[in-house]
């Protein structure tokens, strides 16, 4: 704490970056200029927000909502806030009744904590994959140790996956 405050009383004067007094706005208008694209009018604003996640069930913004609710799962705020997006949430996830993805494969990466996490997924038209791989961030990183390790004891290994934060539950496959 004590470095904190050291940190605190050294930093130089000038102007404060953000100002928001008097700038700010409801977390669904902030969301909704943000999927439009408009990030020219959210510079130094905040979002004001509330454990209910206000505003979330009044669309402000027609155009950037779905017709057909069957192609993308309910908001979480609508998941835990009322019947009807828990049932629509279930229905969509529950075999038999859910997204049918169309016939064939596509492998998509995400940015994980440790690097690529990447999901191949093969679809036969169903409700259920007919294959899915999930490529964890640690899969280079352990394809790697033989050659990290060459020439060390065994008494290394321990410091060389605490070095390279190697996650053991991506590796039980």
């Amino acid at each position: 704490m004590r470095i904190i405050e050291q940190a605190l009383d050294q930093l130089p004067a000038g102007h404060v970056m953000v100002d928001t007094a008097g700038n700010v706005m409801p977390a669904d208008q902030f969301r909704d200029e943000g999927k439009k694209g408009k990030i020219e009018n959210l510079q130094g604003k905040c979002a004001k927000s509330d454990p209910t996640l206000e505003g979330a069930n009044d669309f402000n913004y027609p155009e950037l909502q779905t017709a057909n609710r069957r192609v993308i799962l309910p908001a979480k705020e609508d998941t835990y806030g009322n019947i009807e997006g828990l049932m629509n949430h279930f229905k969509m996830i529950m075999n038999g009744h859910g997204i049918r993805p169309p016939k064939g494969e596509v492998y998509v990466p995400v940015e994980g904590a440790n690097g690529e996490l990447g999901f191949y997924v093969v679809s036969d038209g169903t409700g259920r994959p007919y294959r899915v791989r999930v490529r964890p961030p640690c899969f280079v990183i352990v394809a790697a140790l033989p050659l990290l390790l060459n020439g060390y004891t065994v008494a290394d290994i321990v410091p060389t996956f605490g070095s390279v934060n190697m996650i053991g539950g991506e590796l039980d496959r």
